[in-house]
């Protein structure tokens, strides 16, 4: 595959810009075998029609095409605010990995790399972005701009990102989306990468400072991050192994076997209470595997950005 072989050349992920672009690209030939057929070529051009907007700049042929009214965008719109957030602390560099590929990529690579294809659908659509970046630190910040100054400083942070292993990075996610949200003042969306692994769990403290991100009508998608083989099906053969807390150094060693059912049926209820609490707080919550879900990512970022006019 050209993305395989693009992130074998770069020696990792310097080329993130190219990557975004293949993954955008494979998203929209997708979408021809779609509900959406139709849409998919012309969607970077278009933004949906409000109700008691003026009709004059509705495109009539993309509604005959797809049943709903879309007005042309001009080059000096900018209608939509995003502000991206990613969990930077150790547990996100899981799994450790010597060389990237399009196939193998950890959290943070696959976070890197769904946000840079988000930027790279809100740069053709000439849309403000911003990016946070957190661990036991404020890590990095950007406000939202559209030039193309910003959107190459922005992809520069996220291979740096990547590249620099964070060691025993803890999360300190209560005190720093507090101070994100102060942050940002106009309605925006709000794309939020995270494996939800705290090193503090105080749930009614995380979902308090997640309902903050929502002060100012911003909406917020909360993308759940993880290894679905591994870190939900806990799929390991049943050698004797270390299972080491990057963020604390604490470990154990065990036959993973023993522990399989137990840890299962543990993660398995905190994620659904996850779940369930986005949901009573209006936040919408998409599970996000690294080893597939690319699509559904740009998908989201499609259906929310109508919804959000």
């Amino acid at each position: 595959m050209e993305i395989q072989q693009e992130l074998n050349k770069t020696g990792g992920f310097k080329n993130l810009e190219l990557l975004a672009k293949q993954v955008v690209e494979g998203f929209i030939a997708g979408m021809h075998k779609s509900p959406f057929h139709g849409f998919s070529a012309e969607f970077a051009e278009h933004k949906i029609y409000n109700q008691g907007e003026s009709t004059k700049h509705i495109d009539w042929k993309l509604y005959a095409k797809t049943d709903k009214l879309f007005t042309k965008r001009y080059d000096e719109e900018t209608n939509l605010r995003c502000h991206i957030i990613i969990d930077n602390s150790s547990s996100m560099h899981y799994p450790q990995l010597k060389e990237f590929g399009i196939n193998s990529l950890n959290k943070i690579a696959f976070s890197a790399l769904a946000s840079a294809s988000l930027m790279h659908i809100l740069k053709k659509q000439r849309d403000a972005i911003g990016l946070s970046i957190y661990s036991d630190a404020y890590d990095y910040y950007a406000p939202e701009k559209g030039s193309e100054r910003h959107h190459q400083m922005l992809l520069g942070q996220l291979s740096s990102m990547v590249l620099f292993k964070p060691v025993n990075k803890q999360t300190e996610t209560y005190t720093y989306l507090h101070q994100i949200a102060e942050k940002i003042h106009r309605r925006s969306l709000i794309f939020f990468f995270t494996d939800m692994f705290q090193t503090a769990t105080n749930d009614a403290k995380l979902f308090e400072a997640l309902r903050h991100l929502k002060h100012n009508k911003h909406e917020v998608i909360l993308f759940h991050v993880f290894d679905k083989d591994k870190e939900f099906k806990f799929d390991f053969d049943n050698s004797p192994k270390r299972f080491v807390d990057v963020e604390t150094g604490d470990y154990i060693n065990l036959y993973p076997e023993t522990i399989k059912d137990s840890y299962q049926e543990a993660v398995g209820d905190y994620f659904n209470a996850i779940r369930l609490k986005c949901g009573q707080y209006q936040i919408k919550y998409v599970e996000a595997d690294i080893n597939k879900d690319f699509d559904k990512i740009l998908m989201t970022y499609m259906v929310e950005r109508h919804k959000f006019g």
